[in-house]
C-alpha cells in the first residue's frame, strides 16, 4: 500500500512534479493527482499502483510501511507519529 502523503513525499525527495512522475511511470497526469488528492492509502487499480511505486524505485526511494524497516541504508524521511499540523504540543 502507498498513501497520498508518501507520493507528495516521494517526489518532494526526487525534486519532481506530478507530471514527471505521470511520464516515469507511464500513468496519466490525471491519474497521479487523483491519487495524491486521495486521503490515507490510495486506491486504485493494482497495475497502476504497481507501475508509480516502481517508477519511485528505480528513482531511488523506498516506500516503507508502518512497521517495516527499511532494507537500504541511505536518507529518507519517516513519518512516526501521525500528529495532524498545529501548534506544539
Amino acid at each position: 500500500m502507498i498513501t497520498a502523503a508518501q507520493m507528495r513525499a516521494a517526489r518532494a525527495l526526487l525534486g519532481i512534479d506530478q507530471r514527471q512522475l505521470a511520464e516515469m511511470s507511464g500513468v496519466s497526469l490525471p491519474t497521479i493527482q487523483r491519487m495524491e488528492a486521495s486521503e490515507g492509502n490510495v486506491r486504485g487499480v493494482v497495475d497502476t499502483l504497481t507501475k508509480v511505486i516502481e517508477a519511485l524505485n528505480r528513482a531511488g526511494v523506498e516506500l516503507i510501511g508502518d512497521n517495516a524497516i527499511s532494507r537500504e541504508g541511505g536518507r529518507g524521511v519517516r513519518l512516526v507519529s501521525p500528529n495532524p499540523p498545529g501548534p506544539p504540543r
